[in-house]
């Protein structure tokens, strides 16, 4: 799974370095003040329109909590910490999706076919692969037959070398990460006939991180585009994207692989369809008459760049991932492959929760579900299977049969009434009209009729909060007033007034040059603040900005 990233430096020095001089000789108060440090990291990432960074911050918090030997609820310090923290992180969530910002939605992560791509665009005239390279893949593929032709030219060779110099590193971590899901993919393709070097892909489409994203909107572990991939079954909606879910989309990958090679019969030319999409190289061999993809790819009059690129790149991972110690390569350690309980949920429930009572650090359990894009599961699915780590399951599910319906998951929903509409009921809550209408399964123009529930896109505000049935009502009457005083107070800080952030749409005709000029920023900062590896941006993309105070020009 993602390895979620290292706490960022303000969250680094240990709680004895930071806490008060007493926290250092009470564990409790010390815990605290850790959790209330990634907080606080957190807000100020959202400030800064870091958006992963400060969701990042903010599990971080709860995490804390929950990795504590006694759990979240040991100490009525604690339990009263953990309440107020899950408050205000729900009140920065409801913001955020009021804004439109995708703040609470999965982490993304690059992905490395674009990166590679770029680095390949060097390699369209290779110079001459080295003798000693050619003798020892010539001795490999003689020893162990490939399932997919790999053929000796200059250009597979050259790719060879270039994973053994200056992308060792990429190669490696790739592989180490894959182990877990090779058995797995191996097992899929080999029921359904295909060749297992195909199993190889992600690790040049996405060094096999679920969360892996492209610059072209693909993502998961097989970089699926949206259209394609609901083509293959699998569900994106406002609660899940199923492409990064390693198994389910495996499958949709041995489907479409399957597809490619009986469109046509050769197994380079469905891998250069993987990448540039079957009408155009469909096209590309009915216009030159060719169908060979190497005699295809010679020059640049039938296929872009990246395509003829994309095939010698797979061909050469394939070469080095099955016998990597030939290369000089550490081996993949498939002996331990990814393991799980699996517990079936009839109703929407709260990733906290379902973190608290399995004794599992928030990030583990949504690395273990990846394809999940909000704090619950899916409310209107009348069956979901999640995922928790190996013993827990048990324990989910005792704890699912016993707990109130209210305590699963604080969902809001709203009763329409006569004469609203998506937009209107969106405008009076506060939310945007994309998101209401995506989490209740509708388009943003689609009628409503009057004693219809939506469920409100709002983040839960009381997620993850044992109140005692037998609570005095005085009690919780102060517990509520706490609450809301929180939320009051948890709003994001306003930037310096030297600078605002904003979230600027790409519209079409866009640059970043361009985006640049309106915004009195420079490209650097736009690419540094959005983590862009290159300048290119598409349609609908979303950058986040750090603009002049001054009124910005439209970017235009």
């Amino acid at each position: 799974m993602v390895t979620p990233p290292p706490p960022s430096s303000s969250a680094h020095a240990s709680p004895a370095a930071q806490a008060p001089a007493s926290a250092a000789l009470d564990p409790v108060a010390a815990l605290i003040a850790t959790s209330e440090r990634h907080y606080a990291a957190g807000q100020r990432e959202l400030a800064d329109g870091h958006l992963d960074q400060a969701r990042r911050e903010f599990d971080r918090s709860v995490s804390i909590l929950l990795e504590s030997s006694a759990g979240a609820r040991a100490d009525a310090r604690l339990r009263d910490h953990f309440d107020r923290l899950v408050d205000r992180i729900s009140a920065q969530e409801a913001t955020a999706l009021a804004e439109g910002d995708g703040f609470s939605e999965g982490p993304s992560e690059p992905a490395p076919i674009d990166e590679l791509l770029a680095i390949a665009s060097t390699f369209e005239t290779p110079g001459a692969p080295a003798a000693e390279t050619a003798a020892t893949v010539r001795a490999d593929l003689a020893q162990a037959a490939h399932d997919i032709p790999i053929p000796l030219n200059d250009r597979v060779l050259n790719y060879i070398e270039l994973f053994q110099g200056r992308l060792r590193g990429h190669i490696q971590s790739g592989m180490d990460r894959g182990a877990q899901y090779l058995p797995m993919i191996q097992e899929v393709f080999k029921a359904e006939g295909l060749p297992l070097d195909l199993a190889y892909i992600p690790l040049i489409e996405s060094a096999f991180k679920p969360a892996a994203q492209s610059q072209k909107r693909a993502r998961g572990v097989w970089q699926f585009m949206r259209a394609t991939s609901e083509e293959r079954g699998l569900e994106t909606n406002w609660f899940v994207d199923e492409r990064s879910d390693p198994e389910k989309s495996t499958r949709a990958a041995a489907d479409y692989l399957k597809w490619l090679y009986k469109q046509f019969g050769d197994w380079h030319l469905a891998l250069a369809s993987y990448n540039g999409g079957p009408g155009r190289v469909q096209r590309a061999v009915q216009r030159s008459g060719i169908e060979d993809f190497w005699r295809l790819s010679e020059g640049r009059r039938h296929l872009p760049r990246e395509t003829r690129e994309y095939v010698p790149l797979i061909l050469a991972a394939m070469v080095i991932a099955r016998n990597p110690t030939q290369y000089g390569f550490t081996p993949m350690a498939t002996d331990k492959p990814l393991a799980y309980d699996s517990v079936t949920v009839t109703r929407a429930v709260d990733l906290r929760r379902i973190a608290e009572w399995t004794d599992t650090p928030l990030e583990g359990i949504q690395a273990l579900n990846p394809e999940l894009r909000r704090w619950t599961t899916p409310v209107r699915a009348d069956r979901y299977d999640v995922k928790v780590p190996p013993g827990t399951g048990d324990k989910l599910r005792e704890r699912l049969s016993s707990a109130p319906v209210a305590d699963l998951a604080a969902l809001h929903w709203y009763r329409v009434k006569r004469g609203e509409s998506v937009a209107t009921i969106a405008r009076k809550l506060g939310v945007s009209r994309g998101d209401l209408a995506e989490a209740n399964g509708l388009s943003a123009k689609a009628r409503v009729r009057p004693g219809q529930d939506l469920l409100v896109p709002r983040a839960p505000s009381t997620a993850m909060v044992a109140r005692a049935e037998t609570a005095a009502p005085a009690a919780r009457t102060a517990r509520a007033e706490a609450a809301a005083e929180t939320r009051r107070e948890a709003r994001p800080v306003d930037p310096p007034r030297s600078s605002r952030v904003v979230v600027y749409k790409v519209r079409r005709g866009d640059t970043l040059e361009k985006i640049a000029r309106a915004f009195d920023t420079t490209v650097a900062a736009i690419k540094a603040t959005n983590r862009l590896r290159s300048n290119h941006i598409a349609a609908g993309d979303r950058l986040t900005i750090h603009r002049a105070a001054t009124t910005a020009r439209a970017a235009q």
